[in-house]
């Protein structure tokens, strides 16, 4: 039986974005973007708020999306918390190395292992936000994360607060579906602050400060 429990976000796992662009000095930033994704085969689509990234991109007409893994949680983290207003060097404190996209006059992070290099398709005001389109006009990516037929192998997963805005019941579902996925091979991370996400992980860590024990 369905219910209907009015609108809310329901697109779950949702992707940690990385979006680099590069200021007027040539020093590359790099911003964690909550909400994004594919809109087509060959573009992106960002919602963006009042952000140093957001007028870079306006300013350049071009940008890339990286996607992070489990080994980049913590900078990651970082360079979604700390502002590129007030600080300058976040790239570099965040331990990532900044190198020019092919294609764009944007950053590729070379820790992140797959990265997408656009050019500005168009930017408009709606619902209260920036929206970016981009085509994606090259895509580098780790040989780690390749497949034998040259694809990207999606087998890892980072779900950075997938349950943010759903009601328990929600919760539980978007949790199980995530330990599904982990069962069959995927390698799944989850970030949460959610009571009751430990009884369907097989490991459970604690950050504090920055520092992850467990």
């Amino acid at each position: 039986m369905l219910k209907s429990i009015g609108a809310t976000a329901a697109v779950y796992p949702c992707p940690v974005l990385i979006v680099g662009t590069y200021d007027a000095d040539g020093t590359a930033n790099a911003m964690n973007v909550a909400w994004g994704g594919q809109c087509g085969p060959k573009h992106v689509c960002l919602a963006l708020g009042e952000h140093k990234t957001t007028d870079l991109i306006a300013e350049k007409r071009c940008f890339t999306v990286a996607i992070a893994d489990r080994a980049n949680l913590v900078a990651a983290d970082y360079v979604g918390i700390v502002s590129g207003n007030k600080e300058s060097e976040k790239v570099a404190k965040a331990g990532w190395t900044a190198v020019p996209g092919e294609q764009v006059d944007a950053p590729v992070f070379q820790e992140l292992p797959v990265t997408m290099e656009c050019k500005v398709v168009s930017i408009s005001e709606e619902l209260g936000e920036t929206c970016v389109v981009g085509e994606v006009v090259n895509t580098q990516v780790s040989e780690a994360h390749l497949t034998e037929a040259g694809k990207v192998d999606v087998s890892g997963m980072l779900a950075d607060e997938p349950t943010a805005g759903l009601d328990a019941e929600n919760a539980r579902a978007v949790h199980a579906l995530l330990r599904e996925a982990a069962d069959d091979g995927a390698a799944v991370l989850l970030v949460t602050h959610e009571q009751g996400a430990e009884e369907y992980a097989d490991r459970v860590l604690h950050m504090d400060g920055g520092r992850l024990s467990g």
